[in-house]
């Protein structure tokens, strides 16, 4: 299996405000699904809950190399995904609380965001289910000699699927442009690191022969970017799908019932990945470039937090959805 890049390339000073804005994105993503947890044990949110705490750099990085035409779809965690992607924070908060102002007017709940406007077409609640429909995505793009991108973005557990290899199987015989990206956060639903690593070799044996097949630091948000933008290129102009394993690590439990540790790894684990965290990662190369102070972080910081704090007022004081809607069309309703 391929391993990360270990360069580290310098940062492009007339770029400070992509960097900014990367991690700005990732500071969102980090404070919502802080508050969705606070949330969530105040019983504000029912149901399950899957946070994205520690993976944001896979979000964010991979989202900015896309375009707003470009299909997305997701598993059940995919909060980060729907704020990368551009959707309001109080649609997405109002979602989690099952409000009528959600942005699937509180019908569908945490695995469920999505917003056909900006492509985004939906969290899946059924491991891997949604890859298969990827593939489709990709092939009417290819059909209608579109330009456009379709991107899956799945748990390593989702390998473990038929219809994952199905989905690749046909995406590289029919020459798709479609990504799919394997956010590899080392657990899936339990699983072992070291079976979660031989599923996946089988994977890429399995699709090696048109698939480009790489394996990506997710805990650094730039080489995110600089991947998904190189699987782009080959999506736009060659019809070429790729597949990415992105080695990230969620700082969190598998749901809001799942411990942070007990289970399946130790505090120690834990608390050395935090090392690795995302976000100050890329604050600490910026601050190292001269082009960021910690006086700028704390103020950015600040601003994301009212921002999210906003996004909990509006959702907590959004009416219930009305009982006629409930078999009325999310869209028309």
């Amino acid at each position: 299996m391929p391993t990360p890049p270990t360069s580290v390339p310098a940062l492009d000073r007339s770029r400070l405000d992509f960097y900014r804005g990367l991690l700005r994105q990732m500071l969102v993503i980090r404070r919502f699904e802080e508050k969705a947890a606070e949330a969530y044990a105040l019983g504000k949110i029912g149901g399950f809950c899957h946070l994205y705490i520690g993976q944001e750099a896979v979000a964010v990085g991979s989202i900015a190399a896309l375009r707003h035409d470009d299909y997305l779809m997701c598993s059940y965690r995919e909060h980060g995904h729907a704020l990368a992607r551009g959707m309001s924070s109080r649609t997405v908060m109002a979602e989690l609380f099952g409000k009528a102002t959600g942005c699937s007017r509180g019908k569908g709940g945490s695995m469920h965001i999505f917003d056909a406007s900006k492509g985004f077409l939906g969290g899946h609640a059924i491991v891997g289910g949604h890859i298969p429909l990827v593939t489709g995505a990709a092939f009417a793009i290819k059909y209608r000699a579109g330009d456009q991108v379709a991107v899956a973005y799945y748990g390593e557990a989702a390998v473990n699927n038929g219809a994952f290899h199905e989905a690749l199987n046909m995406a590289a015989l029919w020459k798709l442009p479609a990504i799919y990206l394997c956010e590899n956060n080392r657990y899936g639903m339990g699983t072992a690191l070291e079976r979660a690593s031989a599923i996946y070799d089988i994977a890429q044996r399995a699709c090696s022969y048109d698939m480009i097949a790489e394996t990506v630091d997710g805990m650094d948000v730039l080489a995110v970017y600089e991947a998904t933008a190189r699987a782009v290129k080959r999506a736009r102009e060659g019809h070429l799908p790729t597949l990415l394993e992105v080695r990230t690590y969620r700082f969190m439990g598998h749901s809001m019932s799942d411990p942070i540790h007990g289970h399946y790894r130790t505090r120690e684990e834990v608390d050395e990945q935090k090392k690795k965290d995302p976000i100050p990662a890329l604050f600490h190369r910026l601050e190292a470039a001269g082009l960021m102070t910690q006086a700028d972080y704390d103020a950015l910081d600040a601003h994301v937090l009212a921002e999210v704090d906003a996004a909990v007022k509006f959702a907590d004081e959004s009416p219930e959805p009305d009982a006629d809607q409930l078999y009325a069309d999310v869209y028309s309703a």
